[in-house]
C-alpha cells in the first residue's frame, strides 16, 4: 500500500507544477513533466512495485518477440509508470511502425509522445486511433489532455464534452476538464467540476486528489487536506498539502493565482 500512498504524491506535485506552471506563468508544462494527470482519463495507476514487475515480466516477453503487440504496449506503460518515458516511446514508435492500424497501439504511441512533450505528433498519431464514426471516449479524453498542455484549453474542452456526450458524467473526464479550468485560472469552476466528478460512483483516488489540488490552489488548505486523507493517511495528505503551500509560497505565485481571467 505504500507505494500507492507514494505514488498519490507524486501525482499531485506533478499536477500542481502542471497547474501552477500555467496559472503563473500562462505556459504549459515541458517534457520533463509527465502528462500523467492532467490526463487523468488514461488507464489506471500502478505503484511503482507493480510497473517494476510488469516491466520484469512484459520486457522479456517483448525482447524475445518485439512483434508481441500486447507485450509492447504493457511493457511501455510499466516504463511510463517508472519515468523512463523516452524509452517508452521508442517501443511504441516501433510497435506503431509493425502495426500502423493499430488504435491500442496508436493511442498508446500518442499518450507516450505526450509524456515527453512532442505534443503535435501525439495530437496527429492519436487522431489516427480511432474515426469519427467510431469514436473513442478515452482517445478523445487524451487529445483533450494534450491539447491543454499546449494551452489550446477552449478547444480541449470541446474534445472533453465530446466524450462527456459517449459517457455522461464519467469521472475520469471530468476531472481532465476540471483540470482544463484550473489552468484556464477558473478555479471556481473547476473545483465544481471536481467535486461532480468526484460525486460519481467509481471516481479514481486520483480524482479527490486533484479535488484537493484545486481546494488547496484557493487557499482553503485544511479543507484541502480533509479531502486528501479520504483517500491517503494523515501524514501523507499533511505532506501533500505541505507541498503545495511551499510552491504558493514562492514570490509572487499567490498574487498571479487571484487573477482569475
Amino acid at each position: 500500500m505504500r507505494g500507492n500512498h507514494a505514488c498519490s504524491r507524486l501525482l499531485l506535485a506533478s499536477v500542481a507544477i502542471t497547474v501552477l506552471a500555467a496559472l503563473t506563468a500562462g505556459c504549459t508544462t515541458t517534457g520533463s513533466t509527465p502528462a500523467a494527470d492532467t490526463t487523468g482519463s488514461i488507464g489506471a495507476l500502478h505503484n511503482e512495485v507493480d510497473a517494476r514487475r510488469d516491466g520484469e515480466i512484459y520486457g522479456e516477453r517483448y525482447r524475445a518477440d518485439p512483434k508481441d503487440v500486447s507485450a509492447a504496449i504493457r511493457y511501455a506503460q510499466s516504463l511510463r509508470v517508472t519515468g523512463q518515458y523516452a524509452q517508452a516511446v521508442a517501443v511504441l514508435e516501433r510497435a506503431s511502425l509493425q502495426n500502423p492500424k493499430n488504435p491500442a497501439v496508436l493511442g498508446a504511441y500518442g499518450r507516450a509522445l505526450a509524456d515527453v512533450g512532442n505534443f503535435d505528433q501525439a495530437l496527429e498519431v492519436l487522431t489516427r486511433a480511432h474515426t469519427p464514426d467510431q469514436p473513442d471516449w478515452r482517445i478523445l479524453s487524451a487529445q483533450g489532455a494534450v491539447l491543454d498542455q499546449m494551452g489550446r484549453h477552449d478547444e480541449a474542452r470541446r474534445y472533453y464534452d465530446t466524450a462527456l456526450k459517449i459517457v455522461p458524467e464519467e469521472p475520469s473526464v471530468l476531472s481532465n476538464l476540471g483540470l482544463s479550468y484550473a489552468l484556464s485560472k477558473n478555479l471556481p469552476k473547476a473545483e465544481a467540476t471536481l467535486r461532480q466528478a468526484v460525486a460519481r460512483p467509481g471516481a479514481a483516488p486520483r480524482v479527490r486528489q486533484n479535488l484537493a489540488l484545486v481546494v488547496g490552489l484557493e487557499g482553503r488548505f485544511q479543507e484541502a487536506e480533509q479531502i486528501a486523507r479520504a483517500d491517503l493517511p494523515p501524514d501523507e495528505a499533511a505532506a501533500n498539502v505541505a507541498y503545495l503551500r511551499t510552491m504558493l509560497a514562492q514570490p509572487n505565485n499567490w498574487k498571479k493565482l487571484g487573477r482569475q481571467g
